[in-house]
Order: structure tokens, then C-alpha cells, then sequence
């Protein structure tokens, strides 16, 4: 049975509203409802740390095989993301490309993402102020993730929009609008024509490499991936990596804005800088809710979710859980963080987790080599939504 909970207390991730800033909600929820049950989208959600924490690492009973997307939860065509799958299959599916992002391969990609904020900032030295997501933040993941794909400088920024466009949702929109079909088409006919090529004439990238790779089956046997599931790793990754990055470095800009002393500590030190990345990805979550599916019933805080339901895990709201971190609504560059889930734990760890940090990372540094101080234009900022993304479009800033 569900758990009393106040009348009032109500929580929505397709709310614009409560997205603009879900922080006092997510509070009362672990305060006075840490199993919520929302009837209208028919779904639980969980928003304490540890729960959250333990829900993640119990992958048998909080299962990701049906869609971690809410609005796609059984509505995903085959052959669906490796997010989206369970053990066995997930582990083969993450071992086949878990080597393009290993800790080695992304230490090598420094100079290049270096090179890349670079181009973007250099150009802004001097101007007054620029818009710093459209002008930055979210171009540089793009540009990254793309080289590493092969794909042609000049389509690059094309690939973003139709990425941003297929993920964002409309108030109350639960299902892509007849639009955003056609715009995720576009998007995936384009990566379609490239992998035809790549089987024609294979190149030094992360394209071709999934094309030559070989996955284990059960028994034992070997194949290569069918053009189909390529494409499918390909709209993840493109997806995945841009969208994150993009509103980690959004949130970074405001949040330091907001916090110019904590901003002045990482112009003068910035070895600093990595943790205040994590801290950033704490205060902030840049993908703030997680899906799940319960194989058994569920028994938490004193109410019991059954088999089959639908729980979303909470991320953002566990980032900034008291019980877990001492005055969690404090912005502090030199917090020592143990741990956070604002990039997943246990099997569905964020995949490109050394990336995004890397991205982040080097996109503080430059950012503050050049503007130690700026001011944000706060009324021209809009917010991008999604139900499982949360940050920004638009972050106009004044140097």
C-alpha cells in the first residue's frame, strides 16, 4: 500500500513549474514522502540518497529492461540502447564499447577538447559577452563526441540541434509530437548513410570501431553488429554525451555566477577544479531522474511498491540529501565528496563518465583563464525540459 502523504505535496517531471526548481518539492519528498507514488503518470519515485543508492546497485529487483525513460518505458523499438537492457546482455553490450571509453583512451582526447573550447572561447575574448551554451557549452560535447564518431566538421552542429530537438518536450507532453518523429528520422537517416560508408571504407574512428567489433553470444558464438544496432549505440552516444555535458557546463555558469567567491577560489587555485566538477554535478544533476521496473514488491519507509511498477530514481533530489551531505543546498568547490549518483552507480555507471568529466574540467579551465569574473543575464536565460534532462538552452553572460 502506499504511504500517507501530505494532500498538497504533489510531484510531476513534465511539470514546468516544478522542473524550473524542483529543490523545495524534492525536500518535502524526503522529508515526509521517501516513496512517492504519483497516480496520475503511474509511476513511484524514490528521492533519498540511500535509497537511491541501493536501488541502483540492486539491478536484479530495479530493472532497466523495459526503458529508463519514463514516457518509454515498453515503447522503445528493437533493438533498444544498452541503457535499456538487463545482465546478460547489457554486460556483453558494455564490454563491446566500454574500450572507446576507457581511462586511457580519454586521457588521450586532452588536447583535442582542449583545442576545441579554445576555438570557441578565444574568439569571445574582448566581445562584451556572449550566450554561454549556444555559444559554448553546447557545442563543445557535440564537437567531441562527433570527432570521436567521424563525423564531418561541417554536419556537426546540424547533429545537435536535431539531438536537442528530439529530446525536448512540450509542457504536458508525454509522447514525441509528429515533428519531432520526422527530426529524429532526419537524425538517424544521416547516421545510417555513414555507417554504409564505413562498411565500404572504414576509417581510424569510434564508427568504424563498432563496425569491426565482435560481440559474444550465450553460446559462445561471435558476431559483428548489425548496421541497426550500430545505429543504435550511435543515436545513444550522440545523445547521451551531448545533452549532459551541455547542461553541466549550463548550471556551471549560473551556479558560479551565483557563488563568486567559490568562483574566485578556482581562478586562484585551479587544481581545484575537478572537484568542483563533482560538486557541480551534485548541486546540480544535470540528469536528475532515472527509470526503473521492480521484478518483486518492494517494501520501503513503510509502504510496498509491487511487481511491475514503474520507480523513478531521484538523482538530483539525492545530491542533495542533508543525510548524506552536510548543508547540501550550499554551493562549496571544496566539498570532499566520497561518492554521488548524478552520473548513475553499479552496472549502468555513466558509460562516458571520464568524458564528461574531462569535458567539464577542461571547459572550466579555459573558461576561467580568460573571465575570472562575469554576470549572467538571468531573465534572457530559458530552461530546456525533458523528463529525465534538467538545465538550460540559453545562458546569456556579461564579461
Amino acid at each position: 500500500m502506499a504511504q500517507p502523504q501530505p494532500g498538497d505535496l504533489y510531484y510531476d517531471p513534465y511539470d514546468y513549474a516544478i522542473d524550473a526548481n524542483p529543490h523545495p518539492i524534492w525536500k518535502r519528498l524526503r522529508d515526509t514522502a521517501p516513496v512517492y507514488r504519483n497516480e496520475k503518470y503511474d509511476f513511484w519515485a524514490l528521492s533519498r540518497f540511500a535509497d537511491v543508492l541501493a536501488a541502483s546497485l540492486d539491478h536484479q529487483t530495479f530493472q532497466s529492461g523495459r526503458g529508463t525513460v519514463l514516457e518509454l518505458i515498453d515503447k522503445m523499438p528493437e533493438p533498444t540502447p544498452m541503457i535499456f537492457h538487463d545482465p546478460p546482455s547489457h554486460t556483453r553490450l558494455r564490454k563491446l564499447v566500454s574500450r572507446a571509453f576507457s581511462p586511457r583512451r580519454i586521457a588521450q582526447l586532452e588536447d583535442r577538447v582542449r583545442g576545441i573550447a579554445r576555438g570557441y572561447l578565444d574568439p569571445q575574448v574582448g566581445s562584451g559577452g556572449f550566450d554561454y551554451v549556444q555559444d559554448f557549452g553546447a557545442k563543445l560535447p557535440v564537437m567531441v563526441i562527433s570527432s570521436m564518431l567521424g563525423v564531418p566538421e561541417e554536419d556537426r552542429e546540424q547533429i545537435r540541434i536535431w539531438t536537442d530537438a528530439t529530446l525536448a518536450r512540450d509542457p504536458g507532453e508525454t509522447e514525441p509530437t509528429p515533428e519531432r518523429r520526422e527530426l529524429m528520422a532526419q537524425l538517424w537517416g544521416y547516421f545510417a548513410r555513414y555507417i554504409r560508408e564505413r562498411r565500404a571504407e572504414p576509417r581510424d574512428d569510434m564508427m568504424t570501431d563498432l563496425l569491426e567489433s565482435e560481440i559474444v553470444e550465450p553460446d559462445g558464438s561471435t558476431r559483428r553488429l548489425s548496421d541497426l544496432e550500430v545505429l543504435t549505440f550511435i543515436g545513444l552516444l550522440s545523445a547521451a554525451g551531448n545533452e549532459t555535458v551541455a547542461r553541466l557546463l549550463g548550471w556551471s555558469a549560473l551556479t558560479l555566477e551565483a557563488n563568486p567567491g567559490e568562483r574566485r577560489k578556482l581562478v586562484e587555485r585551479p587544481e581545484r577544479i575537478p572537484g568542483a566538477v563533482e560538486e557541480l554535478l551534485r548541486y546540480e544533476a544535470p540528469s536528475p531522474v532515472q527509470g526503473r521496473t521492480l521484478t518483486r514488491d518492494v517494501t520501503l519507509h513503510g509502504a510496498t511498491m509491487p511487481e511491475g511498477a514503474v520507480v523513478l530514481l531521484l538523482t538530483g533530489s539525492a545530491g542533495r540529501d542533508e543525510r548524506e551531505f552536510p548543508e547540501p543546498d550550499r554551493f562549496d568547490v571544496e566539498r570532499p565528496i566520497d561518492r554521488h549518483v548524478s552520473l548513475g552507480f553499479g552496472i549502468h555507471f555513466c558509460l562516458g563518465a571520464s568524458l564528461a568529466r574531462l569535458e567539464g574540467r577542461v571547459a572550466l579551465e579555459e573558461t576561467l583563464a580568460r573571465f575570472p569574473e562575469w554576470s549572467v543575464d538571468r531573465e534572457a536565460c530559458e530552461m530546456i525540459h525533458t523528463s529525465t534532462v534538467r538545465g538550460w538552452e540559453t545562458v546569456p553572460i556579461r564579461l
